[in-house]
């Protein structure tokens, strides 16, 4: 499945054309003065967002990266097995983890969701090429994922 084709069967193409008005704000407001204590992370080394969230958000040293799917940047397709799915989606992560100038070494928590947990170990093989020990705090769950992914996996770095 193409990125196009997920966007358009999964109802994210509404949900990208829902802005916030947010240059209404005043340059006092309470939002304005929060936002400028965040920053927006953004790399064409990951897949553009389908919606209206970012990549990551750097808060301080902390980076929270946004649901990753196992998207191609490049080509905007969903590789068709788990095991290219699951490298893709970590490849992501690191990308974006990377353009937040930081490394996975960094990664402090790590949520993976899976559409089939039968493929929980396969998971945990691609997980051990791209993390190392001391490895991050990891909650794996079962859920539905929209337009035939196997896998989404979000995560937290902390940098210094």
């Amino acid at each position: 499945m193409t990125r196009r084709k997920f966007i358009k069967a999964s109802g994210a193409s509404t949900l990208a054309a829902a802005g916030t008005g947010s240059a209404a704000l005043g340059s006092n407001s309470p939002q304005a003065k929060a936002n400028r204590s965040k920053r927006q992370v953004s790399t064409d080394r990951a897949p553009k967002p389908v919606g209206p969230y970012s990549q990551a958000m750097v808060a301080g040293n902390t980076i929270y990266v946004a649901g990753q799917g196992p998207f191609d940047p490049k080509t905007g397709n969903m590789p068709s097995t788990f095991d290219e799915q699951a490298v893709q989606v970590f490849a992501n992560i690191k990308a974006i983890v990377e353009g937040a100038g930081a490394t996975l070494a960094d990664v402090v928590k790590v949520n993976v969701y899976l559409a089939d947990l039968a493929n929980f170990a396969k998971m945990n093989e691609v997980y051990k090429r791209f993390f190392g020990e001391p490895y991050p705090a990891r909650a794996t769950v079962g859920s539905q994922l929209l337009g035939g992914m196997g896998i989404e996996v979000e995560c937290i770095a902390v940098k210094g």
